[in-house]
């Protein structure tokens, strides 16, 4: 007999105490039957009404959405973006939270997740509990920091820019976003209809002038004429290929960090705070202290950043190879690094290129993998290359704290690390560890 479907519980209201942060923008509660709830839009000790969004009878946890709040968290302030809230742009998880209280909440998380995933307590990780702002984030409660240099609208099927509500595919049309940054606004983006565009990205470089918009078309349909408030180059993605190509303007924005321009085309990732670049090398140069006639390894390069770093602190003596799997990003980076001769950029996945290098033995090391981290194959090949120190940049804690799981089972201690609150009113933080042989630290 086929068991019946489970009764969905989507809109069923519960009063509930808010327990602690987790991993992902929301706090955990119980229902009284004692089924778990991720909440958004609530804070630590607060006792609110949640609103069920996703989830059934039986089911492990439900998702819900803080609609009413009974007690509230002396944290708390007033959501000072129009289109933020239940059911509204999922961009932002902590509007509603003092910044001060936003970086705490983050520094939960991370170490949350390292003692969880990795046995670590901060102390042992070397890390002294803080989430630092950037420079000029330090706003006061009900101000919002414009930071975000990057982008990404989808558009309604009125040809509305908007983004997307929280695990949706649905569009809340928006007029203006408080996180963009100077560069993103000024653009006007929000002002005028794209007819039959799906997506809407809009790019503001660091430390140049360039602007870029990266339009992702409805199949079959034409491309606008791009008239915006300030002069912009303008890429479409192809459909078939995903591809994207140039219609006018550059191919790539110029972006400057460590004293260098770094040439990003099609869209390719960059930091998104215009903070970032420069603060997570300062980070992993002061972690790793390159030496003349290093041989070092720049994993998952992107367009160069740290590689070049590197190559300015190892000298000529010293040798640089990196490694990235985005062929255009390579083709950036080559550009970036040719002044370097001891410089090389491979293309191809780290788990598969850094074999066949022939490489046995390495002084540095940096990887800065995406979200999903390096995992246990590839960490176990560079705790084998003897490295006398490996950074380890990071966008997600809990892939940070099992990937240092495994440098520990490789010989690798955490001698420091750093949070940097590099995503403001988001459940975003990044991290740079610095790991070296466990021997050393005895």
């Amino acid at each position: 007999m086929q068991a019946e479907p489970r009764k969905s519980l989507v809109g069923e209201e519960y009063e509930v105490e808010i327990g602690p942060v987790a991993h992902g923008g929301h706090c955990i509660a119980r229902t009284s039957e004692g089924q778990v709830l991720f909440v958004r839009h609530a804070l630590p000790g607060e006792r609110v009404v949640a609103r069920v969004t996703e989830g059934e009878q039986g089911a492990r946890f439900l998702r819900a959405d803080a609609v009413k709040v009974l007690d509230a968290s002396k944290d708390r302030i007033d959501v000072p973006c129009p289109f933020a809230g239940p059911g509204r742009c999922g961009g932002c998880d902590w509007q509603h939270a003092k910044p001060g209280a936003q970086r705490r909440l983050k520094a939960d998380v991370i170490a949350e997740q390292l003692q969880h995933l990795a046995g670590l307590t901060p102390e042992e990780a070397g890390w002294d509990g803080t989430v630092v702002p950037a420079e000029g984030d330090k706003v006061p409660a009900g101000q919002v920091p414009s930071w975000r240099t990057r982008v990404q609208y989808a558009v309604t099927a009125d040809g509305r820019a908007g983004l997307r509500r929280h695990r949706s595919h649905e569009v809340e049309p928006i007029d203006h976003c408080m996180i963009a940054a100077e560069g993103v606004s000024e653009l006007g983006i929000e002002k005028r209809v794209w007819t039959g565009m799906d997506s809407v990205e809009a790019i503001a470089a660091t430390g140049s002038q360039d602007r870029q918009v990266i339009l992702t078309p409805k199949p079959g349909a034409r491309l606008p004429l791009v008239e915006l408030d300030r002069p912009v180059s303008v890429l479409r993605v192809d459909e078939r290929s995903g591809g994207v190509h140039r219609v006018h303007g550059r191919p790539f924005v110029r972006e400057r960090a460590d004293g260098r321009t770094h040439r990003v085309g099609g869209g390719g990732f960059w930091q998104v705070h215009p903070q970032a670049a420069d603060t997570l090398v300062t980070a992993v140069m002061q972690g790793l202290l390159p030496r003349k006639g290093d041989m070092a390894l720049d994993l998952y390069c992107g367009v160069g950043l740290f590689a070049g770093a590197l190559a300015d602190r190892v000298g000529e003596q010293g040798a640089v190879l990196g490694i990235e799997s985005g062929k255009r990003a390579v083709e950036d980076a080559r550009h970036n690094l040719a002044e370097f001769d001891r410089v090389r950029i491979e293309q191809g996945k780290v788990e598969s290129v850094l074999p066949r290098t022939g490489i046995t033995e390495v002084d540095l090391i940096v990887l800065d993998p995406p979200r999903a981290g390096a995992g246990r194959k590839t960490v176990e090949h560079l705790s084998s290359l003897g490295a006398r120190r490996i950074a380890y940049v990071a966008c997600d804690p809990a892939a940070l704290a099992r990937d240092l799981g495994y440098f520990r089972d490789g010989g690798y201690r955490v001698r420091t690390l750093r949070a940097f609150d590099l995503f403001p009113m988001t459940s975003h933080v990044e991290c740079v560890a610095i790991l070296e042989p466990a021997a050393k630290g005895l």
